[in-house]
């Protein structure tokens, strides 16, 4: 695979803009609920074996 090269024309790189302060806090609330969704504790069902006389 070769190098890909940029066009003379084009500028591909960009300065991304800071976050506002309300979507800060909406990022926040979403991954705290994401967070607590994921962190609650698996069940596991436990199957009794029945032991087989040979």
């Amino acid at each position: 695979m070769g190098l890909i090269r940029e066009p003379k024309n084009a500028n591909f790189t960009f300065q991304s803009q800071p976050w506002t302060d309300q979507e800060l806090r909406d990022f926040r609330k979403l991954m705290n609920e994401i967070k607590a969704k994921n962190s609650k504790p698996k069940v596991k069902v436990l199957t009794k074996k029945k032991k087989v006389a040979a």
